[in-house]
């Protein structure tokens, strides 16, 4: 039996994502996304950014290599996976990342003086995959 292992998380994008297609023909897309939190102390507003590791596959990875850009805003559904490795000096070294499982694009605000066909990509853009 499975334990759970799901997340939910919503930012932006930190960078353009990274598409790779692999020797057995499977679609890989990479990119960072930062989280932001907002809390109050000693009555002063304080803001606490967290960044983290996406990667989606096959036709997750295809919408998000075509649609995001640095900046847009997702909402990120998978889980966390764990890579472990030993470094040079033989140390050992992991990394947890997110596996997209769901990926929403949110909304690209129109710009006043954008060119029609860049209003088009952003409407199709909207599209939730």
């Amino acid at each position: 039996m499975n334990s759970l292992n799901s997340i939910l998380i919503e930012g932006n994008l930190t960078r353009d994502p990274e598409n790779k297609t692999l020797p057995s023909g499977s679609q890989v897309c990479n990119f960072s996304v930062a989280s932001n939190r907002f809390y109050k102390q000693n009555d002063e507003l304080e803001k606490e950014v967290s960044y983290f590791d996406v990667e989606a596959w096959a036709r997750v990875a295809q919408s998000c290599a075509e649609t995001l850009k640095k900046g847009r805003g997702v909402r990120v559904v998978g889980r966390l996976k764990q890579e472990r490795w030993n470094d040079p000096e033989g140390k050992p070294r992991s990394k947890v990342k997110i596996v997209a499982e769901h990926v929403e694009f949110k909304p690209v605000f129109k710009k006043e003086d954008a060119p029609p066909e860049e209003e088009e990509e952003e409407r199709k853009a909207e599209e939730v995959f």
